[in-house]
């Protein structure tokens, strides 16, 4: 099964978990109606497709005003993202997550997949990886 980040953070939301705040976006104007709803100096632009490697693909970007919501939004939204994930054919961004931006002390990256051996799931957590998190 594969979910989009907004749907993973939507889900660990509704169990109790704090997420940065956030706007699922299908269009510009949507875009920079979530950075002005949001109210906060700092915002992020994510594109959401099924594949790592957004942000070194030019998928995620900070945001400080409406204008550079805009302007970022413009620029993923309908547009082919192409990551050492997806391949040179890319995939098609048809969907954005605006969230609230946070200053970042540390970070943490837990994932569950499937043990096909052993069939069950295995839970893997880091303090190690940022845009290098496939690397660990």
């Amino acid at each position: 099964m594969k979910i989009h980040e907004f749907q993973a953070k939507q889900l660990l939301e509704r169990y109790g978990l704090r997420v940065p705040k956030g706007r699922e976006c299908t269009t510009v104007d949507q875009a920079v109606a979530a950075y002005e709803a949001l109210a906060t100096d700092l915002c992020v632009v994510k594109a959401q497709i099924h594949a790592g490697g957004r942000g070194k693909g030019g998928g995620v970007k900070l945001v400080r005003s409406a204008a550079e919501a805009r302007e970022a939004a413009q620029a993923i939204l309908g547009k082919q993202l192409v990551t050492h994930q997806t391949g040179p054919e890319g995939q098609l961004v048809r969907r954005l997550w605006v969230e609230e931006g946070s200053d970042i002390a540390s970070e943490y990256y837990i994932g569950i997949a499937i043990d096909r051996e052993a069939q069950r799931p295995v839970m893997m957590a880091s303090s190690e990886g940022g845009m290098e998190i496939e690397e660990v």
